[in-house]
């Protein structure tokens, strides 16, 4: 997997990608005055790859130039060798599972399966085994003659799931797909992604979630304004947020001596008290790794009892917040 853009890694060479199953060339959409892709070069290979970004990132709009459902403003966007746009025969080699919601809800879960998978070619008899299967490896079987109506929202996302493989797709294109899902439910979607990606298909996952994504793979892809904004092994994207100081926000009886029992560690920067709420103590750190334990064996020791503990730098819209900093600094001096 590779990106090719100006983006605000330590890394000037670009990843030779062996086997390309999916690269777009400075490939924009704009809608109007709103730009959905902007000038993005990528290159995929067989595996899993995670499109990260945050809502209204340009993840879908991509999502749907790869899938043939947009046309590329300029540029272009090609899978399996060969241009998606008005290309029917591509489309059948693709598979994809859409962010929104909409089924077909008169039609029972192994109907609507099948009738996808006949789309792709299949006779009916084959189309119904091939959904059959399908819907019994998203522990469906038991559902698949109910109306998809009467479906919960996680059923039918995983219905939504069956049709995308069902066909046996070499590419196959999963927007948010662990929308609705209960726990059980997504332990078993991401186990039937992980072995997609090893059979050696090329697996896009989209999602706004860093913690999606690393349950299903290691590769991902930074979007940000419609651009690449990084690209790489996820535990070097988490190495970036290190560079910058972390916040953990911690609820608590007694912030006062929460406070004197951190203040002297060498892993903490400084301590503050939320302005909004006068029990939730503020604690800024380089080492999050050794804060997170510190901060409850210190609670304990000064019988503090904490109610909670997050870090909003912990998340995904830091990794943003955090590049486009470094991104539009690196673009000041270059100014200068």
């Amino acid at each position: 997997m590779s990106a090719k853009n100006e983006r605000p890694t330590a890394k000037d060479d670009v990843r030779h990608v062996e086997n390309v199953m999916v690269r777009a060339q400075h490939a924009s959409r704009w809608y109007g005055q709103i730009v959905g892709c902007n000038d993005l070069t990528l290159e995929i290979g067989p595996g899993i790859l995670g499109l990260l970004g945050p809502n209204g990132a340009g993840k879908s709009t991509l999502m749907k130039l790869m899938t043939g459902q947009l046309r590329p403003s300029k540029g272009t966007v090609e899978v399996l060798g060969e241009r998606v746009w008005d290309n029917r025969a591509l489309l059948r080699r693709i598979g994809y599972c859409p962010e929104h919601e909409g089924v077909y809800e008169d039609l029972t879960g192994l109907e609507f399966v099948a009738f996808m998978t006949e789309l792709s070619g299949f006779s009916p008899d084959e189309a119904r085994e091939r959904a059959t299967r399908a819907l019994a490896d998203m522990d469906l079987a038991a559902a698949q003659d109910r109306r998809m109506g009467e479906y919960s929202k996680g059923m039918r996302q995983r219905a939504k799931l069956a049709q995308a493989f069902a066909h046996d797709p070499q590419v196959i294109f999963l927007d948010e797909p662990l929308t609705g899902c209960d726990p059980l439910a997504r332990v078993r979607v991401i186990e039937i992604i992980k072995r997609l990606g090893k059979d050696g298909r090329c697996v896009i996952v989209s999602s706004h979630v860093l913690h999606e994504i690393e349950a299903m793979t290691s590769e991902i892809v930074l979007i940000h304004k419609g651009q690449v904004l990084a690209d790489g092994n996820v535990y070097e994207i988490r190495e970036m947020i290190d560079r910058h100081p972390h916040q953990i926000r911690v609820a608590c009886d007694e912030p006062r001596a929460l406070a004197t029992a951190l203040v002297a560690d060498q892993a903490v920067l400084g301590i503050g008290f939320d302005a909004m709420d006068a029990r939730t103590v503020l604690v800024e750190t380089r080492q999050p790794d050794a804060c997170y334990p510190l901060i409850p064996a210190a609670a304990r020791k000064a019988g503090v009892k904490i109610a909670s503990l997050t870090s909003p730098d912990n998340n995904l819209a830091a990794v943003f917040r955090y590049l486009t900093e470094e991104k539009q600094a690196q673009a000041g001096v270059q100014n200068r």
